[in-house]
């Protein structure tokens, strides 16, 4: 369904999130027609009429025009880096590359940088924007579903290593993030829902409610009708916000946020991080994963498990591990993988396990043996 035309639909969906980091403090956007309106909002935040963007091919022939419109009628001038789209950008030489384009354009610590796109354009710029001149200002205007539940809020940035997903970066907070409901028209379905998976997310971890208005609503979300994934953007991103809020850097709280996640990580570093398994979709299987150890360990019932996994299944997405990629993973492949994710601690591998569906807890007591032997009880090779 396309988005709303008028007016006064349009301020029907609109919706603001503060995040609430004292001086760091910034606003979530949420709206229709936010990107032909970017300018009122980044503006004010200038202090010289003088913005960078960072986009990707495929984004630049849907959006770029718009945003490069916006910023011409209130006489914004730009520059614009535009890479190769794909997961492949988030690299060193990409890295190397932006780097060097906006130390050309004369970009200050002062000026903002602006990221439009997906995840990918968002972490890597935010990236850059953390290391040039030791810290630059950058916007965030996420193109997808997910990054605008998710990848765009809350300030963490990352390139790819070889060893894993995200092991290189910074946390570097934007200025703005404008979640234009308009833009996420042109996604292909299968986008939208990778990016519903992290909505589901938000309710599996701590909003039972938010889980129950999904398995009423997510038809709606789903077909893209204005008013209902604005209230679900929303209810993500308040979420995240008071999440981050209250533990910025991670250090506790905030790892609940990765319910889904350390599994979801190692399908996708075994998938080669491409079109084989996107984001999403490994982590809706990485959260009926998690839901069933935590079933399987007593952490929560199994009709809580069973009910994560028919929704998520409902929705058409992965719940076995014969849907990901061929079907077929080494259950010690796996076991290496998670070992080498961000939250390994003291050598100890953390989980976001369940105790109900809208609560969630840390466990590092998940021994290697014992995930092995669950993994090959989903379908893993031994």
């Amino acid at each position: 369904m396309s988005a709303h035309s008028s007016s006064a639909a349009d301020q029907d969906t609109a919706q603001s999130v503060r995040v609430e980091l004292a001086a760091r403090a910034y606003d979530i956007h949420i709206g229709t027609g936010l990107l032909a309106k970017a300018a009122n909002y980044i503006g004010p935040l200038l202090t010289r009429k003088r913005v960078a963007i960072v986009t990707d091919t495929h984004l630049a022939e849907l959006h770029l025009a718009t945003l490069q419109e916006a910023l011409n009628a209130s006489d914004i001038a730009h520059d614009t880096v535009v890479i190769e789209a794909g997961e492949g950008s988030k690299s060193f030489s990409q890295l190397e590359t932006l780097c060097g384009a906006l130390i050309d354009f004369e970009i200050e610590r002062d000026d903002c940088i602006i990221a439009l796109g997906g995840g990918v354009i968002g972490d890597l710029t935010g990236f850059a924007a953390a290391i040039l001149r030791r810290g630059t200002r950058f916007i965030q205007i996420p193109t997808s579903l997910l990054a605008q539940v998710d990848s765009s809020i809350g300030g963490k940035t990352a390139i790819n290593a070889a060893q894993g997903k995200n092991l290189i970066g910074a946390f570097h907070q934007p200025d703005l993030v404008l979640a234009d409901m308009h833009v996420l028209t042109t996604l292909p379905p299968r986008q939208v829902l990778a990016g519903y998976a992290e909505i589901v997310k938000y309710g599996g971890l701590g909003n039972p409610a938010f889980f129950d208005w999904l398995e009423q609503n997510h038809q709606a979300v789903l077909a893209l009708e204005p008013a209902a994934v604005a209230q679900a953007v929303a209810e993500s991103c308040r979420a995240k916000a008071a999440i981050v809020a209250r533990d910025e850097r991670e250090s506790g709280e905030r790892a609940l946020l990765n319910l889904g996640h350390t599994f979801g990580h190692a399908f996708e570093k075994l998938t080669g991080y491409g079109e084989a398994l996107l984001h999403g979709e490994a982590v809706a299987y990485g959260m009926v994963l998690a839901f069933a150890l935590s079933a399987e360990r007593g952490h929560c019932s199994s009709s809580d498990a069973d009910r994560v996994k028919a929704h998520i299944g409902a929705v058409g997405l992965p719940i076995t591990m014969a849907q990901i990629g061929n079907g077929k993973f080494e259950a010690d492949a796996l076991v290496e993988a998670m070992r080498q994710d961000k939250k390994v601690q003291a050598g100890k591998m953390r989980f976001i396990l369940a105790q109900k569906i809208g609560h969630t807890i840390i466990a590092d007591d998940v021994e290697a043996d014992a995930l092995r032997s669950f993994l090959i009880a989903q379908g893993a090779h031994s």
